[in-house]
């Protein structure tokens, strides 16, 4: 008999996460089935699960395929109703995982569900890479209910209220798996960044929704498996590129593509006159790798892809940089 919830952790060379917080989520997750699939790592991970968490259930991996492809292969041996893909840095809550089964069992067109992600080192704060749910703006720049730019809210509950979100954070994320096989799984050619939010926008195409449940919070340290540094810049440059090419409707295409690599190159003049050159190849390097993937990836739209309302603010960094917009709660 398929099991409800499988939790599935991916690890690579997080040995010391994995001691510290895995745990706590063993002790907090009596209704689900745990699993870490280990990304090839090089760190004695593998050796250490089987030797102090016997009873969680490991995959160990021959290379790091990114999040995207860890994920997609290693889930490829878990079946269960519901999967949680878990960061290997993140700190779970009694009785977390109850109110988004609710949730599911309830609205049958909810396919992903993100709890609350709070700050690890600073609790009463929303963390950075998914706060209390996810937005794009029209050029795909992603943002947050209580993280909008650099400026992250403190947890007053002004966002407990379940909301429907664009996407949910690939740090704690749950997903129904007849969606996550429908949607044939991550875009392994992101390997790590906005894969998650490509594939909300899939199940959006699809008449699917998301959804952030505050009565569900989790904690999460952040960074800790790929600090700031050029490549993130590339992956998240490129990512939103290659993103934004397989989901804008038709006729919003070309125009708005443009408009997006215009203010990259913005951007990436920022970085240097921040004396950020590192930063500034990496906006470069993002683009070029678009350029010459940009056939393969016009390949992989659909007729699906006339989703127009995929925004609520048109340009976040002129609301921000410009107009002071600095939270979205006064807007819910």
């Amino acid at each position: 008999m398929k099991q409800k919830l499988a939790i599935v952790i991916l690890n690579w060379n997080g040995k010391k996460l994995l001691a510290r917080f895995l745990p706590n989520v063993i002790r907090y997750s009596n209704d689900a089935s745990i699993y870490v699939i280990d990304n090839g790592s090089t760190d004695d991970s593998v050796a250490y699960l089987y030797l102090e968490f016997p009873n969680v259930k490991c995959i160990p991996l021959q290379e790091n395929l990114g999040y995207a492809g860890g994920y997609n292969m290693g889930l490829k041996e878990i079946e269960a109703e519901f999967y949680c893909l878990l960061n290997n840095d993140v700190k779970v809550t009694p009785d977390w995982t109850l109110p988004i089964l609710q949730h599911f069992e309830k609205q049958q067109e909810t396919a992903i569900v993100q709890p609350h992600i709070l700050d690890f080192n600073k609790p009463d704060y929303f963390e950075y890479a998914g706060a209390a749910g996810g937005y794009i703006d029209r050029l795909g720049f992603p943002y947050c209910r209580g993280r909008i730019i650099n400026t992250i809210e403190k947890d007053e509950g002004q966002y407990n209220r379940t909301q429907s979100i664009f996407w949910a954070s690939g740090a704690c994320f749950f997903i129904r798996k007849s969606v996550f096989d429908l949607l044939e799984g991550f875009d392994t050619d992101f390997f790590a960044h906005q894969e998650e939010i490509d594939l909300c926008w899939r199940a959006h195409h699809r008449g699917y929704t998301s959804v952030a449940i505050g009565q569900s919070k989790v904690y999460h340290i952040g960074g800790a498996s790929l600090p700031l540094s050029a490549r993130k810049i590339f992956l998240n440059h490129r990512n939103s590129l290659f993103m934004l090419l397989k989901n804008l409707p038709k006729k919003k295409l070309i125009l708005t593509l443009l408009e997006r690599m215009l203010w990259d190159g913005a951007i990436a003049v920022v970085h240097i006159l921040t004396f950020r050159p590192k930063y500034f190849f990496a906006v470069i390097q993002a683009h070029g790798h678009f350029y010459r993937n940009t056939l393969k990836m016009r390949a992989k739209r659909n007729a699906l892809n006339q989703n127009f309302k995929y925004f609520r603010i048109s340009n976040v960094l002129k609301a921000y940089y410009l107009f002071n917009f600095k939270k979205i709660s006064s807007f819910e």
